[in-house]
């Protein structure tokens, strides 16, 4: 009981944070750590239960997404988005297949988390002082190969703990043109071939360490994800509608320095 107890506990964690850009995986990797969640099963429970963000944008999305599939074969504005889905996500899928191992064993501690939680949020702070754009794109579609690609090689940086996937993807877009919406709508669709691909690789290797009870923590802490996940989404979308990311980057700079003392102490 105590085990579902904690799973529970970091599905909700996972869903909260996984779309806004304080970093999910930072996150999860300290609770983890204070919490002592089984150790044998954190990583693949870290990873696995992201699941439910990639639930939660299909449910989210999912009257697009029907039309999306009725239309793709002559809309030209659905087939560039999803080839600029694919195109950026080509340098984290190919570096964190290769480097996977060797970024969990020497960047997944709450040290390297703090610190990059703190240079996360000094960069929104500085970005949101910077000129807007005064004339933004509004749809992801209207990106060149070159720009996707450069969202893309942002998403790499999120490989590091405490970074944000989306913060990282949602701040790529922004600089290559994109409006705040359109940079985060561009950064949830980059989570399903991401997440998903990274969730069904950590799953596949590890088939053969699961029990049952393993088992019913996955699945309690991916439903548990995917229903905070889709709140996640929806409000932050209507945040950031008004609202600049400047709150996150001050959140972020004082959870890290927290993390910091905490770990002196």
């Amino acid at each position: 009981m105590e085990d579902l107890l904690k799973a529970i506990g970091l599905g909700v964690i996972e869903g909260l944070t996984e779309f806004l850009p304080i970093s999910s995986t930072g996150h999860l990797i300290l609770v983890g750590n204070w919490v002592n969640f089984p150790l044998a099963l954190r990583d693949l429970f870290e990873i696995f239960i992201q699941l439910g963000a990639v639930f939660a944008v299909l449910w989210y999305y999912r009257a697009e997404f029907i039309r999306q599939i009725r239309t793709v074969r002559t809309d030209k504005n659905v087939q560039r988005l999803w080839l600029w889905i694919v195109v950026a996500s080509i340098p984290a899928g190919v570096i964190g297949v290769l480097f996977r191992h060797q970024i969990k064993d020497t960047l997944f501690n709450p040290t390297v988390v703090a610190m990059s939680l703190i240079v996360g949020g000094v960069i929104f702070i500085w970005y949101e002082r910077r000129p807007e754009n005064p004339a933004p794109l509004t749809d992801p579609a209207q990106l060149t190969w070159k720009q996707a690609a450069l969202v893309g090689f942002a998403q790499v940086i999120a490989l590091i703990p405490g970074v944000s996937r989306s913060g990282a993807t949602i701040l790529g877009g922004m600089s290559v043109g994109l409006s705040r919406p359109a940079a985060a709508s561009f950064s949830f669709l980059l989570a399903l071939p991401i997440l998903g691909g990274a969730s069904a690789l950590e799953l596949v290797t590890s088939l053969d360490g699961l029990n049952a009870s393993d088992i019913t923590l996955l699945l309690v802490g991916t439903l548990v994800s995917a229903i905070f996940a889709f709140l996640a989404v929806n409000w932050l979308l209507r945040y950031i509608s008004r609202n600049t990311f400047t709150p996150f980057g001050w959140y972020r700079i004082g959870l890290g320095v927290l993390v910091l003392l905490i770990g002196r102490s």
